[in-house]
């Protein structure tokens, strides 16, 4: 493919995406095939010799779509948002032909730099106190990781080692493995399965914690576990606090946990992967409360603000904390810039990275502040009305408070009656949810995804939960 080929593909491809996203609705949001569906549908081997552009994308639609779970359907209600929009996807287009890979300042100038400016931007926009912006001097700083995952065990892998040099200060005796055999970290009963997993990988202890009747972790709690681990002769020394939790949505006590956390010396790592997005809306940054109390601080602009995936914002406050924990420097990554600039591979787990702020750029300038406050907001309303119809069939019950774009709801029935329906609801395949449990309780999940939505797509979905229910437990007259 020249340049001149390459042109007319391009803008075939363009109106092959427009015209995918504009009429997403038409297609089945979750798949109908089957495991091994697209071995069968390709050869056995790659061509000898190539295929034409026009081949190729006739087998998108062939062999791709047909397995394809569109996560920007307006019918998709699983999960948390993915973010997408035109200026996202023309972003990562000129992206991928600069094609560099940014470990370092000289490796690409520009990627770093916009990086670090645009961390800034939006961490103005969430109003983060001054030391975590690169602009105030401070020591500190955001990054853009792969996903929240990946922050938080770059977080728990530095207060790791934060942990370990203080300890081997103390005991300068004692192996490494001995200390690391010592730490124990903390997060709530509902954090995301990627807290116990950072701590399988980090080789450290990490405890789940009850959280109260909302299901958020308070500050009592933890302090309790700490004392009882201290009383062990174990060594406290990580929390990971989680606003907007997977399950329902719920928020950890910042403020509290904060403070036992300073007192005792703890990192606390805050992940607000999905709820992030929603707290540049003044009525929703309380929720950001306590945060200055934070080490560090998480969250997902690819989930809810209108930015393609991988694009998770990181901040810190002393990045040195990082540059401590992952500091390889062979000569051939050396350059004479070095400690005026951050050189990004200190920050993170891989050494190469994407030119991801230029997605941030982009989306920033192109919808504003404004802009992506308001497709929050309209996000939230569509949430409460969804709510709304559901608290009223009297057969069914909202299980927690429709806070954000999350509505937790269920039948007024056994556990095994509530899979019954969800199993019913996807099987059918006009709308696709998933479900979680609360205290053993199994609730469906019904979150406002696609940046496309709009109230007829709410009413068609309750249309769809209120029939499939009529169906396996009859109409409400019969309650």
């Amino acid at each position: 493919m020249n340049a001149e080929e390459f042109r007319k593909a391009g803008k075939e491809m363009v109106d092959y995406v427009a015209d995918y996203l504009e009429n997403i609705r038409e297609r089945r949001v979750l798949p109908t095939v089957q495991p091994g569906y697209l071995r069968q549908l390709i050869p056995a081997q790659a061509p000898e010799e190539p295929d034409s552009w026009q081949q190729v994308l006739q087998d998108v639609e062939r062999v791709i779509m047909p397995g394809v779970t569109h996560w920007n359907s307006p019918q998709f209600h699983a999960y948390f948002p993915t973010g997408n929009s035109y200026p996202a996807i023309v972003a990562d287009m000129l992206s991928d032909a600069i094609g560099c890979i940014g470990f370092t300042w000289i490796a690409s100038p520009a990627c770093t730099e916009l990086e670090v400016a645009m961390m800034d931007w939006l961490g103005q926009a969430l109003r983060l106190p001054a030391a975590f912006l690169a602009s105030a001097g401070h020591g500190g700083g955001g990054v853009i990781q792969g996903t929240a995952s990946e922050a938080s065990l770059v977080a728990l892998l530095s207060a790791r080692a934060r942990a370990t040099r203080r300890l081997k200060q103390k005991h300068p005796d004692w192996l490494e493995s001995a200390v690391v055999g010592q730490l124990v970290a903390y997060c709530s009963d509902q954090a995301h399965s990627s807290a116990e997993r950072a701590g399988l990988l980090a080789g450290v202890r990490m405890r789940q914690l009850q959280t109260d009747n909302n299901f958020s972790l308070r500050g009592a709690a933890l302090r309790r576990a700490i004392e009882k681990d201290k009383s062990m002769g174990l060594v406290p020394f990580f929390l990971l606090a989680t606003l907007g939790t997977t399950p329902s949505c719920a928020f950890d006590c910042l403020p509290e946990l904060g403070a036992v956390c300073e007192a005792e010396g703890l990192w606390m790592h805050v992940d607000a992967a999905y709820a992030g997005s929603a707290f540049i809306c003044p009525e929703f940054r309380p929720l950001l409360d306590g945060v200055g109390l934070a080490d560090s601080f998480n969250f997902n602009p690819h989930k809810w603000m209108l930015v393609n995936f991988d694009c998770s914002a990181m901040w810190v406050k002393r990045a040195n904390d990082l540059v401590d924990a992952f500091n390889v420097d062979p000569l051939y990554l050396k350059h004479d810039k070095q400690g005026l600039v951050p050189d990004y591979r200190h920050w993170q787990i891989p050494l190469g990275r994407r030119f991801r702020s230029l997605k941030l750029w982009f989306v920033l300038r192109m919808f504003g502040l404004s802009g992506l406050r308001a497709h929050i907001r309209r996000h939230v309303a569509l949430a409460k009305l969804f709510g709304e119809l559901v608290g009223a069939d009297r057969r069914f019950e909202v299980v927690t408070p429709v806070t954000l774009g999350l509505v937790c709801f269920r039948l007024k029935a056994k556990n095994e009656v509530n899979e019954a329906l969800l199993k019913q609801i996807n099987d059918a395949g006009r709308i696709h949810m998933v479900p979680s449990k609360l205290r053993q309780t199994y609730i469906l999940r019904f979150a406002v995804c696609a940046s496309a939505t709009e109230e007829s797509d709410i009413e068609l979905a309750w249309g769809e939960v209120r029939d499939q229910a009529t169906r396996l437990v009859g109409p409400p007259d019969r309650l």
